[in-house]
């Protein structure tokens, strides 16, 4: 990832462009091409195409705060995705989706701390948004996906926390009662947050699926902003 300025942004109704990679959408499936510089201990080049082709589409919001400054759009939330990236081994096929978060405010100044979970299951996906806002309100939603775009709120088990991430971030999702999530891929360790794929129980059914916490209180550190400039290094000018 790297933070580019207004010069290197390009925008159509079915693409999108930041500097020398782009998302573009042909009807069927969203292409996303990548030519990038990874950030440091280990600096290489990342490039390569994915394709993602939705099985389910939907045009429904979450607002994570009741005045609507935070909202969560699953776009696709069940697809088929493919990964081609030009090194050995970085190419793989297999269950994706699709979503994005907007705001109006800066997500330290209405959350400390959230987790969120996407587990596909025998008729879709299920996905969990929890957070606790600084008002002292809680979001708490199970959200279920049909492979014919249905959305609908569902009953979910309860939070249930599991083991703290490598930076010792707390974690938890829904699990049945009687049961603990695991961690069985880690993908991203940071002070702040963790990203990982985890295995739980809900109603029953074994998933697996893709886990994120994100503690707030950590991240508005003045201590802690700054790092982010060396993991997301900012490239002021861009030329097409």
């Amino acid at each position: 990832m790297t933070d580019r300025g207004r010069s290197a942004l390009k925008q159509t109704e079915d693409s999108f462009t930041v500097g020398p990679s782009s998302l573009h959408w042909n009807g069927d499936e969203l292409i996303i091409d990548i030519d990038e510089i990874s950030a440091p201990p280990i600096i290489s080049r990342v490039r390569g195409k994915i394709r993602l082709k939705p099985k389910a589409m939907t045009s429904k919001e979450l607002l994570l705060t009741q005045d609507g400054a935070h909202v969560w759009r699953p776009f696709a939330p069940i697809s088929d995705i493919s990964v081609e990236l030009n090194a050995p081994g970085w190419q793989w096929s297999g269950h994706g989706y699709f979503d994005s978060n907007f705001g109006t405010r800066a997500l330290e100044e209405d959350f400390s701390f959230w987790t969120w979970g996407r587990y596909p299951t025998s008729n879709g996906a299920v996905c969990i948004y929890d957070a606790e806002r600084r008002d002292g309100t809680a979001l708490d939603s199970a959200i279920a996906f049909t492979s014919d775009g249905g959305m609908d709120y569902t009953d979910a088990p309860p939070r249930t926390s599991f083991k703290r991430s490598l930076w010792q971030v707390r974690r938890e999702t829904r699990a049945d009662i009687g049961t603990t999530p695991k961690q069985v891929l880690p993908m991203l360790d940071a002070p702040f947050y963790s990203r990982s794929a985890v295995e739980t129980t809900l109603n029953g059914e074994r998933v697996t699926g893709v886990h994120e916490a994100l503690d707030l209180n950590r991240f508005a550190s003045p201590f802690l902003k700054p790092m982010l400039a060396v993991r997301v290094p900012r490239r002021a000018k861009w030329t097409f």
